[in-house]
């Protein structure tokens, strides 16, 4: 596929099918997409991946949370995890130097939309998520984030059960200034 076509046609999947993805797949396309420019080379990234039984354990602690904190209703919460193939939490150290940071996580958000379009390229479909809950310390105590770690997402692969149509963009020539002297 052709990369222009690949990024126009590429979704974010929220229904997947009853199907799971292969580690070795997901390895494979993790470490392509850690292809990313990276100002200092820091790499700071690092990656949790649960699939099987462990996606169950994430959906009981999201329940869990989302019903003591009240942030959403906890069936809601474990419901819409219950169903995901496989997690991926993205991670990155957060560097005390603010400017090495703000590229760090540039660098790290560049990794996830890799991902999303590899994983697109071979029929997975995926969603980057940032809930509330990714802020509370249960939700990364159970993908095991450090402190010093910034979670920067999740994200819920698996085959697309349902593909959502397009959502429109606004052309970039509407948003461009064109400096010239």
């Amino acid at each position: 596929m052709e990369l222009a076509q690949l990024l126009k046609e590429r979704r974010s999947v929220q229904l997947f099918e009853d199907r799971p993805v292969s580690v070795k797949l997901i390895t494979q396309l993790l470490d392509t997409s850690v292809w990313v420019p990276n100002h200092r080379m820091t790499q700071p990234w690092r990656f949790v991946l649960v699939h099987g039984d462990g996606v169950k354990r994430i959906a009981q602690t999201c329940r869990s949370i989302a019903g003591r904190t009240g942030a959403l209703d906890g069936e809601k919460a474990y419901n819409k995890m219950i169903g995901v193939p496989a997690l991926l939490t993205v991670a990155m150290r957060e560097n005390p130097n603010l400017a090495i940071r703000e590229e760090d996580y540039a660098s790290t958000s560049c990794i996830i939309h890799n991902f999303s379009l590899l994983a697109w390229e071979k029929g997975i479909g995926t969603v980057w998520k940032t809930p509330g809950l990714m802020h509370q310390p249960e939700y990364r105590e159970a993908f095991g984030i450090q402190p010093g770690e910034k979670l920067v997402g999740t994200l819920h692969i698996g085959y697309p059960a349902k593909i959502p149509a397009a959502q429109p963009r606004i052309p970039a020539e509407q948003l461009l200034t064109i400096m010239d002297s």
